[in-house]
Formats: C-alpha cells, structure tokens, sequence
C-alpha cells in the first residue's frame, strides 16, 4: 500500500473523516462541562477541575493499554469498537443523574477517543509511504481543529434546548459513524512475522521503558504540552489576575479565534513540508516560536500584541504536532505503531498540568514570572528532544 503514488485513497479518507467526526462530537459536549457539572452537580471551582483534570489524567494513561490493543486487533475492528464505546459511553452521560456515573462515562469518552486517535495514526503509519506521512498528518490536525471550531458552537445551539442535549446528540454522531464505517470501513491487514507480537503487555512496557528516545522525546512531549496544551486555561488566569473579566473575556475570545484562523489556514502548508530529514530542526523552530509567543503575551499591553503574539505561538504549535507524530512514526517499530502513539498519548498529562503549575507560579510570583517558568518547560523540552533525537536506541 505504501508504495502507491496515490495518497487519498479511501482507507486513508475514512480514517481522516474518523478524526473529524468523532472530534466534532467530542466537542459538541466537552467543552460544556464545567457548565453541566456546576448546573447538575452544584460542583464548585475547584471540584470541577479536579474532575475534569482527573478524567483526563485517567484516559491518557489508560490510553497506554488502548496502543497496545491496537497491535494486536485490525484497525477496522479497533475502530468499530472504540466508536461503538464512545457512543454509548456519551448516551450513558446523558441519561445518568449521579456524579461518579457521569465522571466514569466521561473517562471512557476520552479514553475510547484517544484509542480511536491512536488507531487512526496507526492506520495512517502502514497505509501511507514515509514521505507523505508529514502531510497527511497536518491534514488530520486541520480537521481536529476544525472539528474543535465547528463543535462547541453546535453545542452551544443544543444546550440552550436543554443542558444534557449536546451529549445525547454527540451518542447519536457517535452512531452514526459506526454504521458508515461499519459498511464502508476496510479490513488494514496488521504487520506480521514480528517476534514480539505475542508479547504481554507487560513485557511491552518494559520494552517502552528500555527504549532512551521514545522515553526522552515522551517527557519532551508532556513538558511542551505543559505550554500549549490548554493554553487558554492558563492565559485566562493570568488576565484574571492582571486585568477585569470583561477585558480578560474579549482577549480570549480574539485569541482562540486567531489560533482557530492560523492553524485551519496555515496547517497543512507548513505541517507538510515537514519530513523524517528536516525533523529536529523544523522541532526547534517550533520551540523558538512557543518562546517568542511567550514573551509577546508576557509583555502585551495592548489587543493587537496579543493578536501578534498568538500568531507567532500558532506557528509553533502547528509545526509541533505534525512532528511529533512523524517522529514517533519514525521509531516505532512496525508491530508497535499503537503502543508507542498511545506512549505519546501521555503528552496530555502535561495539557492536565499546565494550569495546575500557572495557577501556582501565579500564586508566589509576580504574574509575569509565569511565562519565565512555561518559557523554562519548552526549554527543558528542547533539551529532552535533542538528547532522544542524537541517540540511536
């Protein structure tokens, strides 16, 4: 299949149109949450964050385990099944009135879509040749945001019908795909003839944990998505601190547009023009732009700065994701694609911590030290690319 000049083909469009489907769903409901567990659950501030943080904490570390199922089942199979999890697991969100219920089906919509994103760069990694891989992954990072821009405002609309609505419609989507895919999906053949896919998943882990660069570029991965894993989190109470809520609600709203605006226009020119021989610089570039960013938002005073500034910090998101994934793609071995994903999966312990860690340095420090202190993570991060990228094993 690799060998084929085509690129498109309809295995590869279906796993893409996975990751749009299932993003817009996902979407659809999430970013709702702290509504919907304040409304229905009288949860305060810091309750909700520790569940919302929580959940996600959870699946990402579960989604270890969800790599490893993807070795050992066809991508057709894995897809049918998480997609399946996923809709149910948002029908059981919308019909529970219990707190530990509703956290519980939660968990499984993450931890079901990140087994869903695993299987889809799996799939990606054995259909598509090497150096095409760059491109085809900044595709399906364009749709996830524009599954991320189309789905909050689709659920808005709903939520105003009734708070629990946006779920039961995300179950619904959630179907939907299951029986597209169920009729058109193929049958990707899984690699063979490897002496370790009869391994447990113990014996995995070790091997994970014995491999230097998959371990230097996972702690790498957590500590840049510290930075721009939810960066409105942690830019939003940094304006709390420094500004009034009116301000701080119009700076958010410019800048998320903003970032929305560069990476659906700018994603795949760049994303695609990254490869397996310009890798570690094109990650440096990345990592100069996420400081550069920084320091704009440090010393914003006026709208237009900000704007600036998350241009230049959307840069440096849109040529680290599309690299992270090649680079993953360029150690993993063939039988092993969907444990090492799921290993990179752990980057989202960093998107969990970052708001934690801003919440602190704003709490000690002076505010701007906050950016000193995220500017130190990708610098740390750099570090740890560069060590994982040098050695060999």
């Amino acid at each position: 299949m690799q060998g084929g000049a085509k690129v498109y083909v309809r295995p590869v469009i279906l796993l893409l149109s996975a990751t749009f489907i299932l993003t817009i769903a996902r979407a659809l409901a999430l970013p709702y949450l702290v509504v919907y567990f304040s409304q229905t659950f009288g949860l305060g501030v810091v309750d909700i964050g520790l569940a919302v943080g929580g959940a996600l904490i959870v699946s990402s570390i579960l989604g270890v385990y969800g790599g490893f199922l993807v070795d050992r089942f066809s991508n057709y199979r894995i897809l049918l099944s998480a997609a399946t999890v996923f809709a149910l697991a948002f029908a059981v969100a919308f019909q529970v009135t219990s707190l530990v219920p509703f956290i519980i089906a939660i968990v499984v919509v993450n931890l079901s879509y990140a087994v869903i994103d695993i299987a889809v760069k799996s799939g990606i990694g054995f259909l598509v040749a090497p150096d095409k891989r760059g491109s085809v992954f900044s595709i399906k990072y364009t749709l996830t945001n524009v599954g991320y821009a189309i789905g909050p405002f689709l659920g808005m609309l709903f939520a105003k019908v009734s708070p629990g609505l946006p779920f039961a419609v995300s179950a619904l989507i959630g179907l939907a795909f299951v029986v597209l895919y169920g009729v058109l999906g193929e049958r990707i053949p899984r690699q063979v003839g490897s002496e370790r896919s009869g391994d447990g998943f113990a014996s995995v882990l070790v091997h994970l944990l014995s491999n230097y660069r998959l371990v230097c570029f996972t702690v790498g991965g957590i500590l840049s998505a510290i930075v721009f894993g939810q960066f409105t989190a942690y830019l939003s109470q940094y304006l709390i601190v420094t500004s009034d809520p009116e301000n701080t609600y119009h700076i958010i709203n410019y800048l998320v547009t903003t970032n929305a605006c560069v990476v659906i226009s700018l994603q795949y020119l760049i994303g695609s023009r990254i490869n397996q021989n310009n890798l570690f610089r094109m990650l440096m570039l990345g990592m100069l732009f996420f400081v550069v960013g920084l320091m704009g938002f440090c010393y914003a005073q006026v709208h237009v700065v900000w704007i600036v500034a998350m241009i230049v910090f959307t840069l440096g998101e849109i040529i680290i994701i599309p690299a992270e994934y090649l680079f993953i793609d360029c150690i993993a071995p063939e039988d092993m694609r969907g444990i090492y994903y799921g290993a990179q999966n752990l980057s989202n312990l960093g998107a969990a911590l970052g708001p934690v860690l801003c919440g602190v340095a704003l709490s000690f420090y002076a505010p701007q030290a906050m950016f000193y202190v995220l500017s130190l993570c990708i610098v740390l991060a750099s570090y740890f690319y560069f060590i994982g990228s040098r050695r060999r094993g």
